[in-house]
């Protein structure tokens, strides 16, 4: 009896065994954990991409990777993204370049006033840039993907019809868009986003230059009633892995994650301008918001007023050794082929 049991014990270890040995190895084996780190809160932009890109991922490998997000510098800041990734503090990492202005000049670019009319067109700008040049910056991490926000424009308590309105006013801006906002004669105020609205209240910023998303996700549109648009700077993002994690996986793997690069680029871009939109039109619904948009005469003024931002940029980059004006040159063939769509 007891023979029986123990030879009917073989024989079913030994069918497991062989329907074991019949299951796809991406079944039997572990999936391939990554974490993925990002600096702002989890319902932003960048945020909403990661979690679009990681189920992405996900799904098109087959559960053979799983990816763990951390949003809100729970893992790394905005300021040490792109080191932490190389260290290995993260497998993976979300950056905005424009905090670094010296380290990334090439990319960069993509943030001077080209007048990009969205996200979309300026992210897939953005891709096509890197593509072409591959930034030494880069050289240390594999980049995913890249992409921008909407370009910035003004929100206000009065109306901003010319640059005279424009002049000496106070508004909340950085980087970039401040240092366009001053080359028009503004006031630009740096400050947190988080502390704009009580700003606005106490009349400390009469209004702000940001993308128009804010006038919906920061109720800004309760206050500031006149809204210019001049499609001002764009803030440029890099997705990058560190470069022994990338190598450490499967060619499957890899084939799945650059085949996301400038999906990725397109997709983020448009989820960023049908945001956009929406806060727009929920601003006109609620707020009876005024949008005032330049005629191609003031433009042409405005944009002459930015031109020596540029030019500046153009020295900078000249003294790096970079094709600076080659540069800007794609960046406007990228800017109208891209556009046409």
């Amino acid at each position: 009896m007891k023979k029986n049991i123990f030879l009917r014990f073989v024989g079913l270890l030994v069918i497991a065994l062989f329907l074991g040995s019949l299951l796809p190895v991406s079944l039997m084996a572990a999936p391939i954990k990554l974490n993925y780190a990002n600096f702002p809160p989890a319902p932003t932009f960048p945020c909403v991409q990661m979690e679009r890109w990681k189920k992405e991922v996900e799904k098109r490998t087959g559960g053979k990777v799983a990816i763990k997000t951390f949003p809100g510098g729970t893992l790394l800041g905005a300021k040490n993204m792109m080191d932490g990734v190389i260290a290995g503090t993260a497998d993976i990492g979300c950056l905005c370049m424009a905090y670094q202005p010296g380290r990334f000049i090439v990319t960069n670019a993509i943030a001077l006033p080209v007048g990009f009319p969205d996200a979309t067109v300026a992210s897939l700008a953005l891709w096509d840039l890197y593509k072409k040049y591959k930034p030494k910056a880069f050289a240390k991490v594999k980049v995913l993907t890249m992409f921008t926000c909407a370009p910035a424009n003004i929100y206000a308590k009065k109306p901003v019809r010319n640059l005279e309105d424009l002049k000496g006013l106070e508004l909340r801006a950085s980087g970039g868009t401040a240092q366009a906002l001053k080359a028009l004669g503004a006031t630009p105020v740096g400050m947190p986003q988080s502390e704009t609205p009580e700003a606005l209240q106490k009349g400390i910023v009469q209004g702000a230059a940001s993308s128009l998303e804010t006038l919906m996700d920061f109720k800004y549109a309760e206050i500031c009633k006149y809204v210019t648009i001049f499609n001002g700077p764009v803030y440029p993002f890099a997705v990058v892995m560190n470069m022994d994690k990338w190598n450490s996986l499967p060619k499957d793997v890899q084939k799945v994650m650059d085949g996301l690069g400038i999906e990725q680029a397109f997709w983020t871009g448009n989820y960023m301008d049908k945001h956009v939109d929406k806060s727009v039109e929920w601003s006109k619904k609620n707020h009876n918001i005024e949008i005032t948009k330049l005629t191609k005469k003031q433009l042409a003024k405005w944009n002459k007023l930015l031109r020596p931002l540029k030019d500046k940029w153009i020295t900078k980059a000249k003294a790096k050794g970079l094709p600076a004006r080659a540069i800007l040159r794609d960046i406007r063939i990228a800017k109208e082929y891209h556009s046409r769509f």
